[in-house]
């Protein structure tokens, strides 16, 4: 069998706290997850197809992983036979969403589900597939599975671990030769196209850089240059086989004033605050807590924010210990304790009127005494060609 980085023991006892007897995932990332970290590539980039989208769909049935299923596109049986699945049932047989959930509802019924409690992810469910199951299905209820997914996804496995320290090595790194080979004059979009072809020659998969330059706080890509004594921010998310890396750091054409080092100084001060308060057992409220205290100490606390969040195969992930802000969620996990293997994203940004946008974010991975963090390289300010 495949290894996997959950066990079911573990996915049972989320199914039944939250009353769920089976669950049917139609996300990329967690269909991924189910099955050992398989994705399929040709819809990697792109889920519409014809009339309708692909739709992948793993079917569990809570205590009996024999019944389990996947669901896939037609071509996929040739991923099958290079490199077998684990799942007991597998049925390439989808080219949209109506096929996709209808070979899945066939299935159930063989296994005998046609009652009960069946837990699926509402925001990855095209309506036309939600119809298609309650009209199949009409003696079953159907609930929300995403919280089941995600406080299963919370803690990393080691291999889970090691892609995200890779993918944050490889940004830092590609980070520090883009800086490094960057000049007066290169503008946002170039630089930009720099970041992605040393990304991607690492092996990476490219997903943003949000690029500020100068006194302007806009990060979008522009043809705006840069220069002599101008800072640059470089916020980059990119992935090692869909687990992301998201960090940011922070460029100067010239050697940083005074005034920079003490701004990058001030975020380094919060940042330090709350990384001290990372342990398994602690709660993320505490990290919080000292992070915003530290801001309240600073001369630029009234252009300031502090920020934390849960990273893993989605950017914002659990643990969920901010409410709304930027990210439209509540912050659910704050007061229950870090464990060990989760992974957090820490960060603190500047909006100074006059210097511009000065941020880092960084990488944390939740250990039994603190913490590791992942791409330490470049923390300070990196000098420009």
């Amino acid at each position: 069998m495949t290894a996997l980085n959950y066990d079911f023991d573990h996915l049972d006892a989320l199914m039944d706290e939250a009353g769920l007897d089976v669950l049917l995932v139609t996300s990329k990332h967690n269909a991924q997850y189910l099955m050992g970290g398989y994705r399929f590539i040709f819809f990697a980039a792109m889920d519409a197809i014809g009339h309708s989208r692909y739709l992948p769909v793993f079917a569990y049935v809570k205590g009996d992983k024999s019944k389990t299923a996947y669901v896939g596109n037609t071509m996929e049986k040739g991923e099958h036979d290079n490199a077998p699945f684990w799942v007991p049932h597998f049925y390439p047989m989808s080219w949209g969403s109506l096929d996709g959930m209808g070979t899945a509802i066939e299935h159930l019924k063989k296994m005998g589900v046609t009652t009960g409690r069946i837990g699926v992810e509402h925001p990855f469910v095209p309506s036309d597939t939600m119809e298609l199951l309650q009209s199949s299905l009409p003696d079953c209820e159907f609930a929300s599975a995403t919280t089941v997914m995600e406080n299963l996804r919370a803690v990393k496995a080691p291999a889970e671990l090691a892609q995200l320290r890779a993918a944050s090595e490889k940004i830092t790194d590609s980070m520090q030769s883009t800086f490094a080979a960057t000049g007066e004059g290169a503008t946002k979009h170039e630089i930009i196209e720099r970041l992605r072809l040393e990304e991607t020659k690492r092996g990476l998969t490219f997903d943003y850089c949000l690029i500020a330059m100068g006194s302007s706080h806009n990060r979008a890509g522009s043809d705006q240059a840069w220069q002599p004594g101008e800072v640059l921010s470089l916020d980059s998310g990119g992935n090692m086989n869909g687990y992301i890396g998201d960090i940011c750091r922070m460029g100067v054409l010239g050697a940083p004033d005074s005034e920079l080092v003490d701004l990058l100084g001030e975020i380094e001060e919060i940042q330090q605050a709350a990384f001290a308060e990372v342990k398994a057992g602690a709660s993320g409220a505490e990290a919080i807590t000292a992070g915003q205290e530290a801001l309240a100490r600073q001369p630029n606390k009234d252009h300031t924010d502090f920020f934390c969040h849960g990273m893993g195969l989605v950017s914002h992930e659990a643990p969920f210990l901010l409410t709304n802000k930027p990210v439209a969620y509540e912050g659910r996990d704050a007061d229950k304790p870090l464990k060990t293997g989760m992974v957090l994203s820490i960060e603190t940004h500047i909006l100074h009127p006059k210097r511009g946008y000065i941020k880092l974010e960084d990488t944390l991975a939740v250990t039994d005494t603190g913490y590791e963090m992942f791409g330490t390289k470049g923390r300070g300010w990196n000098a420009g060609a």
